[in-house]
């Protein structure tokens, strides 16, 4: 008999009955791994279909089904993947896509010779910084259905039938993640937006602004040059905002905790001590 398999995002098949069972055999395949054969109305977990029971110790009865039902399936055609969340690729790619860009816009500010020390001290201009950023995204969404850090995580956003969205969708989405995923990017509060995000995520099976738009994430597997890539990428966006921002940040420190910089200088902790 011929299986669907579901493995690392990817559905793989048709595959003989006998290669499945070697791959139980070889601990390739666990008895939760979504799978899928003709007559099933849907996915479920391979250690539920009875050709495979016995590999695992299980009975049919023993264990329920978390998949939903798949409708309207043509005979022979296996269902659509079961929807995945992709926290762990959505969290990076947003934060790789604010990091790059706070690291372009505070060298643009060094650049223009802007005062950065009293731009740091204004809390309208850090409240306000991100929102270029989310103008530039809506572009991009409505053009290409990606971002920097998406593309590198290969996440594409379209809606739900499968459609690019248009401006007026890329528009609302981008507001959505700029109010309520990130907070305005503003300390304590963008902290507290990524909490509820992280549930509401959890309990709906995708984030707010999805959920309210009808859209989705088309993801394919991630390859070690785009690992790599992101990587060095984050890294040179972080260094670019350090190099202007920490020297004013350190001075600010000095200004307004005069009595916590002065026991750093005669306290530093990379002190060593004498040699006696």
């Amino acid at each position: 008999m011929d299986i669907w398999i579901i493995q690392n995002g990817e559905k793989i098949g048709p595959i003989h009955d006998f290669e499945v069972r070697k791959k139980i055999e070889f601990g390739e395949l666990s008895a939760d791994t979504p799978a899928w054969h003709e007559g099933l109305s849907a996915w479920c977990p391979l250690g539920e279909i009875d050709l495979f029971t016995r590999e695992f110790g299980l009975h049919p009865e023993e264990s329920k089904s978390t998949f939903q039902d798949a409708t309207e399936l043509s005979p022979g055609t296996p269902p659509p993947l079961p929807a995945q969340l992709h926290l762990v690729r959505r969290f990076w790619a947003r934060w790789f896509d604010l990091y790059l860009f706070a690291g372009v816009w505070w060298l643009g500010m060094w650049a223009a010779g802007r005062d950065i020390g009293a731009t740091l001290s204004n809390p309208w201009i850090i409240l306000f910084q991100y929102i270029p950023w989310f103008v530039l995204e809506t572009i991009l969404l409505q053009r290409l259905g990606t971002t920097p850090g998406k593309w590198l995580l290969c996440i594409r956003v379209l809606n739900d039938d499968g459609s690019p969205l248009n401006l007026k969708q890329a528009t609302l989405r981008s507001s959505r993640v700029l109010f309520l995923g990130i907070g305005f990017g503003w300390g304590i509060l963008a902290l507290i937006c990524q909490i509820i995000a992280y549930f509401t995520t959890r309990k709906l099976g995708r984030p707010l602004w999805d959920h309210a738009g009808g859209h989705r994430l088309q993801t394919s597997p991630i390859n070690g040059l785009r690992i790599v890539a992101y990587i060095i990428g984050l890294f040179v966006a972080l260094q670019l905002q350090m190099i202007v921002v920490a020297p004013h940040m350190m001075e600010n420190i000095k200004k307004n905790f005069p009595a916590f910089s002065e026991h750093f200088e005669k306290n530093p902790p990379w002190h060593l001590p004498e040699k006696r």
